[in-house]
């Protein structure tokens, strides 16, 4: 069975940004019809509508599709999230790792759906504090728990590739609502992430 791409793209838009990056790869200096670079607007224009898919998705409603009644009200954590999304100043990627808790108020949710929530506003133009905020205003929004915390921990490539050119350095934004506001709450989430309980 021959091989087939799962992807599919709006025919219209791909065509309309290819056009752009055959103009940005020409004024770079480049030949668009080298051999190398002869597909490379088709799939660039690809790769951008891939990273900026969250915009077309409803986070809310993913979480709606996936509540159900329970009455466990102590803490669920998901941690260590792979997160990939486009700085909005440089369009360059930042990725890392998000952290987020509920305490469930009558309702849980199925895990995956927290990864999809984390994708879903990851695949966006962002900045880090944004997509920590709308994360965390998604799930406290939507499921109403008792408390809810987001950490993201995120290196990004405008500080590491251009600009001040640091490798090493990792940016971590943080938000709590509800019982996460509690010190003594918000202490037990921030070991149980940094913990190896394994």
């Amino acid at each position: 069975m021959p091989y087939k791409k799962l992807e599919e793209y709006n025919i219209d838009v791909t065509d309309h940004i290819k056009k752009h990056f055959e103009t940005i790869i020409e004024e770079l200096g480049e030949d668009k019809n080298r051999e190398g670079l002869l597909k490379t607007p088709e799939r660039a224009a690809k790769a951008l509508q891939f990273l900026t898919q969250g915009y077309d998705l409803d986070a809310s409603e993913i979480l709606k599709g996936a509540m159900f009644a329970e009455d466990y009200d102590d803490m669920v954590i998901v941690k260590d999230i792979e997160l990939y999304s486009l700085c909005e100043h440089h369009m360059l990627p930042f990725f890392g790792k998000a952290h987020v808790a509920y305490i469930p108020n009558g309702h849980i949710v199925g895990l995956s759906k927290i990864p999809r929530i984390v994708d879903v506003f990851a695949r966006r133009l962002q900045v880090q504090e944004r997509l920590t905020h709308d994360i965390l205003e998604c799930i406290n929004n939507t499921l109403k728990p008792k408390g809810v915390a987001v950490v993201i921990e995120a290196s990004h490539m405008c500080m590491m590739m251009r600009g001040v050119q640091k490798q090493n350095s990792v940016t971590t934004t943080s938000g709590f609502r509800g019982a996460f506001e509690t010190i003594e709450t918000r202490t037990e989430f921030l070991k149980l992430i940094s913990s190896d309980l394994s």
